[in-house]
């Protein structure tokens, strides 16, 4: 019944994610922003208002607190207050920017640690079985070299990030044109958090997935054992 239930849970983890942060805010801003409706500002704040409370609903049923739900939450917020006090599109492209340039760093700089960031990104517990993963390098004397390639999967990673920074700044700024406060810039704003999935999510997952593919290989490769020994079933 198990095996069944959990590909079901995490589908529904994806189309509530979706529907919350992508469907509904785009519908509501490019659809609901004029006067005839619930203009430009009450639009936003609607629009807003479904990611900031899916991100928290997720927060309580997950039980524990992470960086990316709560960075995820600011930057709503902070896209929700510069929109709402008219402040020039900058301040939004510049914040979509940093948002994922700040997660590069933190894995660039994390990899130096005990714990490295790639570890919680690409390879937790919930995908690799690290105690026995840890005992079978341990045993060959291999965990200097393992630590080697993960340190080039977090480059590999830190690209993604820095990507999708680049990829949000040049989205934000070719695309928020009008007054802030206005309709056609509340319709700008829709459109451009409709277009962040095919435009930025999609070749920053292409990089996180080479770099999973390439620490799989490496597991392989370093422990001279198939990978399914090493994976949480």
């Amino acid at each position: 019944m198990s095996a069944v239930q959990e590909p079901t849970q995490k589908n529904q983890g994806f189309f509530g994610n979706l529907a919350f942060n992508i469907v509904i805010p785009v519908v509501l801003m490019s659809y609901a922003s004029s006067e005839d409706y619930l203009g430009p500002a009450w639009s936003i704040v609607a629009a807003l208002s479904f990611p900031i409370g899916y991100g928290l609903w997720d927060l309580k049923e997950s039980g524990k607190v992470n960086g990316f739900s709560i960075l995820g939450i600011i930057s709503v917020l902070l896209t929700g207050g510069f929109s709402l006090l008219k402040l020039p599109a900058e301040y939004i492209a510049i914040k979509e920017a940093a948002i994922p340039g700040i997660i590069g760093i933190a894995v660039l700089v994390t990899q130096y640690s005990n714990k490295p960031l790639v570890k919680m990104l690409i390879l937790n517990d919930q995908i690799i079985n690290w105690p026995h993963l840890n005992q079978v390098l341990d045993a060959k004397g291999k965990q200097s070299e393992f630590k080697k390639k993960v340190a080039v999967s977090s480059y590999i990673v830190a690209s993604s990030f820095f990507l999708s920074s680049a990829l949000n700044y040049i989205l934000a700024k070719m695309i928020l044109v009008s007054e802030p406060g206005t309709t056609a810039y509340t319709e700008e704003l829709g459109r451009m958090t409709a277009l962040s999935y095919p435009v930025i999510v999609i070749p920053s997952m292409i990089l996180l997935i080479a770099a999973l593919w390439y620490l799989f290989a490496q597991i392989k490769k370093i422990t001279g054992e198939e990978l399914d020994n090493f994976i949480n079933q």
